[in-house]
């Protein structure tokens, strides 16, 4: 009896290097799990770049199905949670990187990091939202939380662009708040006005080297970039504002001083969507189904199929990747 066989983006590592593959594998190679999708889309982030290319330490275990989010239908169950024909949205839990993740047509997961897809929202939205979005749900989340308001002032949003940043900027001008978008790429501009954003700032203008407090300039920001634009930002904050950290493309390190905090009570709150608890993710998930304009996010959306992926790993790790990549991993190979 022939068994049944899904393709996979594996990757291997030899003499400290690492090499992908197109493999044909068989549900036993699977990793231990009580619910088995079968996967209709993931998604490429930042995150998937450094582990496809090998340029992170994201890997914890070869050989790895990278991909840290999917979006499919329940194939086989064991738990009481989900049954044969739900669908379900999977990001974080450590998925990519120390367990098979979602660049494969088949992924067996544990129930409890299974998300069910929210009303209003396709498989194929659900990725191109991904952890790129959630992420930037969560962020806009922690803003409200600390009780922002859309009247209270603009909101700076660093490498806006990319896929947290462009999710960001749609988000907040669907709820109303005054945005200045930050980039490097002057030729999006025009990209990110169709997202909403009011205002443009460069990249340069905040990737430089501060004083320890500058003109107070944003009642909010969410920075995805770190390092030293992180640290210009929090010098820029009005009193009491609120600064959301989810990302790093900039550097980990952040040279700042005690000022912003001590001196305009400004917050710095950090965003982690891996570990992000059941109850935090449905609310997010079902605020991104009510708040972020479909059209908004087709726009900056585009699609790609599994042999794709390893030719814009490498971009997205330069900044040369608008928006969101959703992968269609039951595409027909190139």
């Amino acid at each position: 009896m022939t068994q049944e066989t899904f393709r996979a983006l594996v990757l291997t590592q030899q003499d400290k290097d690492t090499r992908y593959a197109f493999q044909n594998l068989t549900l036993d190679a699977l990793p231990e799990g009580d619910v088995l999708v079968n996967v209709a889309y993931s998604s490429l982030n930042y995150k998937d770049g450094l582990a496809v290319t090998g340029k992170g330490k994201v890997v914890r275990k070869f050989p790895m199905v990278p991909g840290i989010d999917f979006s499919g239908v329940v194939a086989k169950s064991d738990s009481k949670d989900f049954k044969v024909g739900d669908e379900v949205v999977l990001t974080g839990w450590g998925v990519g990187e120390s367990h098979w993740g979602g660049f494969a047509q088949k992924a067996r997961v544990n129930s409890e990091w299974l998300t069910r897809l929210p009303r209003g929202l396709d498989l194929e939205q659900a990725m191109a939202i991904g952890t790129a979005g959630f992420t930037a749900m969560l962020s806009v989340m922690a803003l409200e939380d600390r009780g922002l308001k859309p009247g209270d002032g603009p909101v700076v949003v660093t490498g806006a662009a990319g896929g947290v940043g462009s999710v960001a900027v749609a988000l907040l001008a669907k709820l109303g708040y005054t945005i200045t978008a930050s980039t490097g790429r002057a030729e999006l501009r025009d990209y990110l006005e169709t997202l909403g954003a009011n205002e443009f700032i460069g990249r340069q203008d905040l990737g430089r080297d501060a004083k320890p407090l500058e003109k107070e300039t944003w009642a909010g920001a969410i920075d995805t970039v770190g390092g030293q634009t992180l640290a210009t930002v929090l010098s820029q904050m009005r009193y009491g504002g609120t600064v959301v950290a989810c990302g790093l493309a900039g550097g980990t390190a952040l040279e700042t001083t005690v000022f912003p905090f001590i001196l305009r009570g400004v917050a710095l709150l950090g965003i982690d969507s891996v570990m992000c608890e059941a109850k935090r993710r449905k609310r997010a998930w079902s605020r991104l189904a009510a708040d972020l304009p479909p059209d908004r996010l087709s726009k900056m959306t585009h699609k790609i199929g599994l042999s794709e992926i390893p030719r814009l790993a490498d971009s997205i790790l330069k900044g040369q990747v608008r928006g969101r990549v959703v992968v269609d991993v039951n595409a027909t190979p190139s």
